[in-house]
């Protein structure tokens, strides 16, 4: 008897126990913490837009397919202003080439980089191989999608935002 109901006792166990969200990558991961200098030199946390649908945009000034998508994302965070914010976060080494691909594209949005390229700490954490690369997180920080681009990046946030 004292074995059956221990054995329930562990099955009970097992099948209420809820699983824990962990940081990490993948989609329903919490989003890695991010805390680098902005444009003026200020620390910026990812966490501080925590309450918005927030992409999270790894790109640099030479990369011509994150210049490509510079427009798509204008018109983006120009819809959605209040509901939607973009965290970018620069691969560049040169601040010069940084700042002028800001200005140049008109990008309003938060824009942050250590300036160290591949040894930046985001990019073991964001398992970061190439760019462009983006993640679509909520208000909490989920993950909700990931390498998300163009049309299907704005149905998503679409969606997203009409069932709220």
């Amino acid at each position: 008897m004292k074995k059956t109901l221990l054995i329930l006792g562990f099955l009970f166990c097992i099948t209420t126990t809820s699983t824990a969200q962990v940081v990490g990558t993948d989609v329903g991961n919490i989003a890695p913490e991010i805390d680098l200098p902005d444009t003026k030199g200020n620390n910026v946390a990812l966490s501080s837009l925590r309450g918005d649908l927030v992409l999270i945009d790894f790109w640099a000034s030479w990369c011509g397919p994150c210049i490509k998508e510079q427009p798509e994302l204008i018109k983006l965070n120009n819809t959605y202003t209040g509901k939607f914010s973009v965290y970018s976060v620069s691969m560049d080494t040169k601040k010069s080439l940084w700042l002028a691909t800001i200005a140049k594209q008109k990008l309003t949005w938060t824009h942050v980089s250590d300036l160290k390229y591949w040894n930046s700490p985001v990019v073991g954490d964001y398992k970061l191989q190439s760019v462009p690369l983006n993640f679509l997180i909520d208000k909490n920080g989920i993950i909700l999608a990931k390498n998300i681009h163009g049309n299907a990046l704005n149905e998503k946030i679409k969606s997203l935002l009409e069932a709220q």
